[in-house]
């Protein structure tokens, strides 16, 4: 074999379908896995009859690299990417660049962009998106690191995502240090509040309505051909018609207890740090941990009583309701995140362009939607966009889905059936279309028990105040800090 174009460290799926699509697209690929079996079985199965090279060491592995040598790392988050990097290293000279395309930690992924460049190592951290199919087909890639490795490797990672509209690559540069596996981390966070907010609204349909699978199946169907259509409401309408063995729905006897491997909690995480009110996604991964508690929630089941009232409105009238919260909700997850990112590019001095990761997660992710395609016009008209919810299409969109939002979320509190997403996005949106919100009282009550003043409605802003609530505090007061 002449020398490849890239090499790949890891053939688990995700690995061995990345090489398959390189090679599919032209580019030369080695292949090496600790495990050495696996190389071998990968080139007597799947990768039967490409162009894919197996090595059985290091050595060999790195001999069979193109200079600058590009070594991407499809191993799991965590440790094994540094002892990865540490065994690469010896093999490795100025220039070469290691590319993480597991899903890490973005600060792992700046810390080593830092160590790496002071050894004249090039760093990648990539986000990538899409699951096997995708990576097999065409994934979302979200490349960020030393921007000196962009150049080598935009060609390879454009080539092998997803397109969209006029054939452009659902990848391009996103930012240093940890950008790319920052955005990735929010892109999972999204994720998890999208699927929450789908599991409310056929929490509904099945529990207030009494829909049946099939029934539930043409509902979904139907929103996927309308403003909603996207991969995640395709393969739910798909999950209502699999019938397991008995003929039964197979959903109905799945345990109803998530998983979850920690990005959406990275994702709350940092929003608690940056001090953003990601309300939404911190309520769906939050979902996630009482689903958890599976038989503690049966045991309360048998005590903690409920309101025993029926739904007696109209049924195509309250799915339109559901159709609208799920719209609306969405949108404010989606407004919820975009924030997110804008704080953190001011915060870590990362330069992001909002609607060119819109266009990323326009086609090969799990949250590829028609929906992107309006947050990529809303920056495209005005870059510098504080709050999607200030945008003409989205503000209009939501208050022409309000009522029905406002309607079911009222109905699920009337018939006792949780909606935490549903209800957190109205909530945030009230709060954030509200001039003055009650923390005038917060910052009063803070004042009185521990000092902490307060700014005044009369008084320029930074000037801090504060008052003897009980004649007997004297007037030293504590310092203050802005979330």
């Amino acid at each position: 074999m002449s020398e490849a174009d890239i090499g790949l460290i890891g053939l688990a799926v995700m690995g061995q379908n990345l090489a398959l699509n390189m090679n599919d697209h032209g580019f030369k690929v080695a292949v090496f896995n600790r495990t050495v079996s696996k190389v071998d079985e990968f080139l007597e199965g799947p990768a039967k009859g490409t162009q894919i090279y197996g090595a059985h060491s290091l050595e060999d592995f790195f001999a069979h690299l193109k200079r600058p040598r590009k070594i991407m790392l499809m191993v799991k988050a965590g440790d094994a990417v540094d002892h990865f990097i540490d065994l690469c290293l010896p093999h490795m000279e100025k220039g070469d660049i290691i590319i993480d395309g597991g899903n890490s930690l973005f600060t792992d992924s700046t810390r080593r962009t830092k160590a790496l460049k002071e050894k004249g190592i090039i760093f990648i951290g990539a986000g990538i998106s899409g699951g096997e199919e995708g990576a097999r087909h065409g994934p979302s890639i979200m490349p960020g690191g030393n921007p000196d490795g962009w150049p080598h490797l935009k060609n390879i990672f454009q080539s092998i995502s997803a397109k969209v509209d006029n054939n452009e690559p659902c990848c391009d540069w996103v930012g240093e240090d940890g950008a790319g596996h920052y955005v990735k981390m929010v892109h999972n966070g999204i994720e998890y509040g999208d699927m929450q907010l789908i599991c409310e609204a056929y929490t509904l349909l099945k529990n207030v309505l009494g829909l049946n699978a099939d029934q539930l199946h043409e509902v979904f169907s139907e929103w996927n051909k309308q403003e909603l259509d996207s991969y995640l409401i395709e393969i739910t309408s798909q999950i209502f018609t699999y019938k397991d063995k008995d003929g039964s729905p197979l959903v109905e006897k799945i345990l109803d207890v998530a998983g979850q491997k920690g990005t959406g909690k990275w994702t709350v995480i940092n929003a608690l740090d940056l001090g953003m009110p990601l309300t939404l996604i911190s309520e769906a991964v939050f979902a996630r941990c009482l689903s958890a508690i599976k038989e503690e929630r049966v045991e309360a089941s048998k005590v903690l009583k409920g309101p025993n009232t029926t739904y007696k409105g109209d049924h195509k009238e309250f799915i339109q309701n559901i159709r609208h919260a799920l719209y609306a909700s969405k949108i404010i997850s989606y407004a919820q995140g975009f924030m997110l990112m804008h704080q953190a590019a001011q915060d870590y001095k990362w330069n992001l362009n909002y609607g060119g990761i819109a266009l990323m997660w326009r086609g090969g992710c799990i949250i590829r939607s028609l929906f992107l395609g309006k947050i990529k016009e809303a920056y495209t008209k005005t870059p510098q966009l504080k709050n999607l919810l200030l945008d003409p299409f989205f503000y209009t969109a939501i208050e022409q889905a309000q009522t029905g939002w406002r309607k079911a979320v009222a109905t699920a509190a009337e018939l006792g059936i949780p909606v935490p997403c549903f209800s957190t996005a109205l909530s945030f949106y009230d709060g954030y279309r509200t001039a003055r919100l009650p923390a005038n009282l917060l910052q009063a009550q803070r004042d009185f028990f521990g000092a902490h003043t307060y700014e005044r409605i009369d008084q320029p802003r930074g000037q801090f105040f504060h008052t003897d609530w009980t004649g007997s505090g004297g007037k030293v007061s504590a310092g203050s800090y802005n979330a």
